[in-house]
């Protein structure tokens, strides 16, 4: 991909408010990219995109593993689809520790979605970003609103220690949970459960029915504990069933999220969780900036792997090492002595 002048970057972003599934995919190819050339393409086409001025419903997405979250994006995302919606999925998939690669099965996952003129699915990997979102999912979100797409579906890896991170570039946050017996509260992290705008309890069909009921009355009643929050309305966070295989619930889930957004745009709560959103995003921009112009700098790779070698050999500490790995970078100010 080459966008070598401000007129290929001022090409594509017509592109992709135009509607072009083609230019949006390389627009969030682009935005993913680590090369310096595409980085600094990347940043004006989001530069450019921003003048956009529209706005999507951002819903984040996690859930325990096995839970069905991909068989509710689709039913979810088809549902929104016949209601006239135009609806962007973007789905992080779990990388390799050893290889680095990923699968990238969820758009195969949501064969019917897929499909639909009106609907736009993104598979990307995680690859080393923690919280269950790839490292750009920020810039695809912001492309994709661009584009013109009502409600944009974060689909994250699953349920970890870090998955909260996908609250901090979304409206709101669905936290899917199946229909177990007590101990499955257990197993939730309690920074998750406050997090979680909607708690949805899938598979309440069938014989699990009436478990997934129950369920829904454990996970309603831990929600009561929580401390109430400045930007829910009475009765949220709420606990709700819902069946990805029938549809039972999905309707009420809907109306759910669009009385909670609705009430957080009038309110200005929403604006405010943007800005906030914003001013996280640049404090994680600073730390990876930091810490690549740190592995660039030639003072560094010059010296860093002695400084390895020595902490491998048990000769330095890694505090030590990394104080002094530092100080080729930057030098740390010395404190001023008293006359």
């Amino acid at each position: 991909m080459t966008l070598s002048t401000p007129q290929d970057t001022e090409t594509l972003a017509r592109a992709v408010t135009g509607g072009d599934r083609r230019a949006l995919s390389r627009a969030i190819t682009l935005a993913e990219s680590t090369r310096p050339d595409h980085r600094a393409a990347a940043r004006a086409l989001l530069r450019r995109l921003a003048e956009t001025d529209r706005d999507a419903m951002r819903i984040g997405l996690s859930g325990t593993p096995g839970v069905g979250k991909s068989t509710f994006t689709e039913a979810f995302g088809m549902q929104l689809v016949e209601a006239g919606k135009r609806v962007a999925v973007l789905a992080v998939d779990p990388s390799s520790a050893r290889s680095g690669g990923s699968i990238l099965g969820d758009k195969t996952r949501m064969e019917r979605l897929s499909r639909a003129p009106q609907a736009f699915i993104r598979p990307s990997p995680a690859r080393s970003s923690l919280g269950g979102v790839a490292r750009r999912t920020r810039d695809a979100i912001l492309i994709c609103e661009a584009a013109g797409f009502d409600v944009i579906l974060v689909e994250t890896v699953g349920v970890g220690q870090s998955e909260t991170m996908v609250a901090d570039m979304t409206d709101l946050f669905l936290l899917l949970l199946a229909p177990a017996g007590g101990d499955e509260l257990q197993g939730v992290k309690r920074g998750i459960m406050e997090i979680a705008d909607l708690i949805l309890v899938n598979k309440a069909d069938g014989d699990l029915a009436a478990t997934a009921t129950r369920t829904c009355a454990d996970y309603a009643g831990a929600l009561r504990l929580l401390r109430r929050r400045p930007q829910d309305p009475e009765g949220f966070p709420a606990a709700m069933t819902c069946s990805a295989v029938t549809g039972a619930g999905l309707e009420q889930a809907w109306e759910a999220m669009c009385r909670l957004d609705t009430w957080r745009r009038e309110g200005g709560h929403l604006t405010a969780r943007r800005r906030a959103q914003a001013m996280a995003a640049l404090d994680q921009e600073i730390r990876e900036g930091l810490l690549t112009r740190f592995r660039a700098a030639p003072a560094v790779t010059a010296r860093l792997p002695a400084l390895a070698e020595g902490v491998r050999n048990g000769h330095l500490t890694p505090e030590d090492a990394a104080e002094q790995a530092l100080d080729l970078f930057v030098p740390a100010e010395k404190p001023l002595s008293r006359p």
